[in-house]
């Protein structure tokens, strides 16, 4: 089963969560999509159509599940993109949200990304959801 990892990746503690989350898939027996990895990073606005193709129209083939790090005073652009394109597709997502629980985090996470997603507050609580998942195809 492919997992799409979206995420911020801008700083080293960002990328880190990225490759925590991709290894703990890989431990489980899921394939992952790491835009960053596999794709590369857009430097400048050169690197637009490359990322556009590799990130969303190749990354996207056969995913069967979106993890979203939401950390942060924000989620990114292209993490909220992603995940809106991934509910468009029909294709379930799980948000990870450890730096501050989600009743202090709703203003600025949204009734809409709160109400489309589960949303988890550890790599523990991640692996088991994962776990259900991968053996019900469903998270509930």
């Amino acid at each position: 089963m492919k997992v799409y990892i979206a995420g911020k990746l801008r700083d080293k503690e960002e990328l880190e969560q990225l490759n925590q989350v991709d290894e703990m898939c890989k431990s489980i027996g899921l394939d992952t999509f790491l835009p960053h990895r596999d794709v590369g990073l857009a430097e400048s606005i050169k690197d637009v159509d490359k990322i556009f193709k590799g990130d969303i129209r190749d990354g996207f083939k056969d995913v069967k599940l979106v993890i979203a790090l939401l950390d942060g005073f924000h989620v990114g652009a292209g993490t909220a993109w992603e995940l809106g394109y991934a509910y468009a597709k029909g294709i379930p997502a799980i948000g990870l949200k450890t730096d501050e629980s989600l009743e202090d985090s709703f203003e600025y996470l949204s009734a809409i990304l709160l109400g489309s997603m589960p949303i988890v507050t550890s790599l523990q609580e991640l692996r088991q959801k994962l776990l259900f998942f991968k053996e019900n195809n469903r998270f509930n």
